[in-house]
């Protein structure tokens, strides 16, 4: 069966929602399409910091700044830095400027601010071809949608993407395993010390184990270290992680030795800093699938959430000549995302120098957290 659609977005996560809500809280109703099979199919991820210009700039555009803050972490934005000997060498309670919220709570915020119908789940793209003016999405159950307004907000491996850009993901140099600890303050202590109230970076030697606590006493932790790129496609054992933190504190060990759930294997890819494409008729990326980048500046989720907050005012300030929207929208992202994206980058090989973590204790001195 076909369907005609004008305002199309491919991609339920934070971009594609909050381009989603902008929209609709302005009169407008797009549809968004999602390969999750449903809302809560899986899980969204830990902590986001979100950031005063970007992301809260973007919550405000959408009407939701101030439910956002009810569902924020309190003193999620501590930091703590360790070295491998377990020596606190920094620690700064935080100043509220950047609150830390779930991943899963602000995309639920998000969701529960449109029309149920708006979303639809189960939803994979498995092809798209120009037709006209207009784009033809197939999707894995057969069915086909056309419309000739499409945005793609689906992320790293985005479908959209081609039909603009050449351009994919390539790896960073840098693996991480992902850990996670429920009621860690009764059955994990020894981790809970070590994360602290918000989030802790153990650093030296080019290696870490970068923890954050999260809601209802949980905690997910990091072990991170430069590895080959196929080192993530092997079993992960927890005595791989033990040797490559071999000469760290036995609290470190202790932490490693136990938690729940499986071990997942965490690749960081980023795309090319500065990355564009030519104004391309109808078609446009926002989030991760324009500019995905490693997470240590903090951007990716507040970039995704402005791109969407932007684009959207573009469309509503230019309702009948979507090209002039897009080509706006564009010129405004791609300078803001080339700086953070190097940004990204920058922190990704302070985060793993040799010296570790004297770089990134400089880096705070000199910057307030």
């Amino acid at each position: 069966m076909k369907e005609t659609t004008m305002i199309t977005i491919i991609g339920a996560g934070m971009a594609g929602l909050t381009l989603a809500r902008v929209l609709y809280k302005n009169g407008l109703m797009p549809v968004v399409y999602d390969a999750d099979l449903s809302a809560t199919s899986r899980h969204q991820g830990g902590m986001l910091d979100i950031h005063h210009d970007t992301g809260q700039a973007a919550l405000q555009a959408a009407g939701l700044l101030d439910a956002f803050g009810e569902l924020i972490l309190e003193n999620g934005d501590a930091i703590r830095i360790l070295d491998k000997t377990g020596t606190l060498r920094m620690s700064d309670d935080g100043n509220g400027l950047r609150p830390e919220i779930d991943r899963g709570a602000l995309r639920d915020l998000l969701l529960s601010s449109l029309p149920a119908r708006m979303v639809h789940w189960n939803a994979k793209v498995v092809g798209i071809d120009k037709v006209g003016d207009s784009y033809e999405l197939t999707f894995a159950d057969g069915s086909v949608v056309t419309t000739a307004v499409l945005i793609g907000a689906d992320g790293a491996w985005s479908k959209v993407r081609p039909l603009v850009s050449d351009a994919s993901p390539t790896y960073t140099g840098v693996s991480a395993v992902e850990l996670h600890y429920r009621d860690a303050d009764q059955d994990y202590p020894t981790a809970a010390a070590l994360v602290g109230k918000g989030l802790m970076f153990a650093l030296s030697d080019g290696r870490g184990l970068i923890g954050h606590r999260e809601p209802n006493s949980e905690l997910c932790v990091y072990a991170a270290h430069r590895v080959p790129e196929v080192w993530s496609r092997q079993p992960i054992s927890r005595d791989m992680l033990h040797e490559y933190f071999a000469d760290w504190h036995q609290d470190f060990h202790e932490l490693l030795a136990k938690s729940d759930g499986d071990l997942l294997p965490r690749p960081i890819l980023a795309l090319p800093v500065g990355h564009n494409w030519p104004r391309t008729p109808g078609v446009t990326l926002i989030g991760d699938a324009a500019h995905l980048m490693s997470p240590f500046a903090g951007e990716g989720v507040n970039l995704a959430m402005i791109d969407g907050a932007d684009l959207a005012r573009a469309i509503i300030a230019h309702p009948d000549d979507i090209e002039t929207a897009f080509a706006a929208y564009e010129a405004a992202m791609f300078p803001r995302a080339k700086e953070k994206a190097a940004e990204s980058a920058a922190g990704l090989e302070l985060t793993f120098e040799a010296n570790s973590p004297q770089g990134l204790l400089d880096f705070f001195a000199g910057h307030s957290v």
